[in-house]
């Protein structure tokens, strides 16, 4: 009999083949999520052109939600022109893609009452269909197995887990401790998310199977965590935050801090690159959360992944407020809401050359459609 040599493992799914060359290991999912395709970048799906044949035949459209006017404008990328606008509940804050990417949810918060709802919109004729009453809804998420969604109820320091076609309760984790939970990622096998706290400083970290607080961590600095972005590894965050004008790095798995690389003031929202090589960084030129109109420290940082340094800095023509959206099918385009200049910025991502679009009042968490990818996990379209 042939006696199988055990290969050595070196860490991070990695195994040490005869003649010493690695070879990545599979990634052990949580049930029911896609595989992971490169252990070393989990956005290799998410590459320019790389769209789902049903969701190829969808409209090019940028959904904006307007904060303040109650009602969502979308724009014709092609021709720069809003195209229609339509009523939302009160307080929309974004738009995100379902996790089947077959409906676009607006989220209406509906601040300071409890008159929360989603609005579904059908991104094949681009209308919106009747509201869904949900309780605070600020922001929501879908578990990478596509099992729930998880609507963010922001002022009830609550994560609901939810159907993710119904929008039927399925059970809830409560965060007390993580004033203003806003915005979350997850990791690469899908067992944990990070959520920011926006108004305490921390960060929370949930055990996404079986629907558990694991713990909470305090940033070193600043106190304003906004956006958050799993990197390519799937294991270290980046989290943006409005107060330390950088963007914190988090070792996931440890949930400890490891470093910091500074970028603009009021550092807001972080997406990656349609090839994986880089993040973009909104700075939203202001600490206030209502901040003033033609900020002149208002524009985009871009960070390589792989170095974590600063190699281009974006400001905005005459000033601006650059806050949440996303990127491109063809990556060419960064399409950010100007939160406190009522209009939209479309970025080249080559130049940074800037156009700009005018909306409706506040404009908040725009996204882009179609986009590449196999599955969403919510915000204003983070794809896998």
């Amino acid at each position: 009999m042939i006696q199988k040599k055990k290969l050595p493992v070196l860490g991070l799914g990695m195994l040490l083949l005869p003649g010493g060359s690695a070879l990545a290991q599979a990634v052990d999912t949580i049930p029911g999520m896609p595989p992971v395709v490169d252990p070393a970048n989990i956005y290799t799906e998410t590459r320019a052109g790389n769209l789902n044949p049903e969701v190829a035949q969808d409209p090019p459209r940028i959904y904006v939600p307007n904060l303040r006017s109650n009602n969502v404008y979308v724009i014709d990328p092609q021709t720069y022109k809003v195209v229609a606008r339509f009523k939302v509940g009160k307080s929309p804050q974004h738009v995100v893609p379902s996790w089947d990417l077959r409906t676009l949810w607006v989220t209406n918060n509906a601040e300071g009452t409890t008159n929360g709802s989603l609005t579904p919109i059908d991104p094949r004729t681009t209308q919106p269909l009747p509201n869904v009453a949900v309780d605070d809804p600020y922001n929501m998420y879908f578990t990478p197995d596509g099992k729930s969604a998880i609507t963010v109820a922001e002022a009830r320091q609550r994560l609901d887990f939810r159907d993710p076609h119904t929008m039927e309760m399925q059970g809830s984790v409560s965060v007390p401790e993580c004033k203003g939970v806003n915005h979350a990622d997850f990791s690469i096998d899908g067992r944990y998310a990070i959520f920011t706290c926006e108004f305490g400083g921390y960060l929370a970290k949930v055990d996404t199977v079986n629907r558990t607080l694991i713990g909470y961590m305090k940033l070193s600095r600043g106190g304003m965590p906004q956006d958050i972005l799993t990197a390519p590894d799937g294991h270290k965050f980046y989290v943006a935050d409005m107060h330390a004008d950088g963007v914190f790095v988090i070792d996931g798995d440890s949930f400890r801090e490891t470093g910091f690389i500074p970028t603009g003031i009021g550092t807001h929202g972080l997406y990656p690159s349609r090839d994986g090589t880089k993040m973009y960084v909104a700075n939203r030129g202001s600490h206030k959360i209502h901040g003033a109109p033609h900020s002149k420290a208002g524009g985009v940082s871009v960070i390589d992944f792989a170095t974590d340094r600063v190699v281009a800095n974006w400001p905005i023509p005459g000033g601006g407020s650059p806050d949440m959206g996303n990127v491109s099918n063809d990556g060419k385009t960064l399409w950010l809401s100007g939160r406190f200049d009522d209009v939209v910025y479309a970025i080249d991502t080559t130049t940074g050359a800037t156009r700009s679009i005018p909306v409706g009042l506040e404009p908040h968490g725009l996204t882009v459609w179609p986009q590449p990818g196999r599955y969403s996990i919510g915000h204003t379209g983070i794809l896998r």
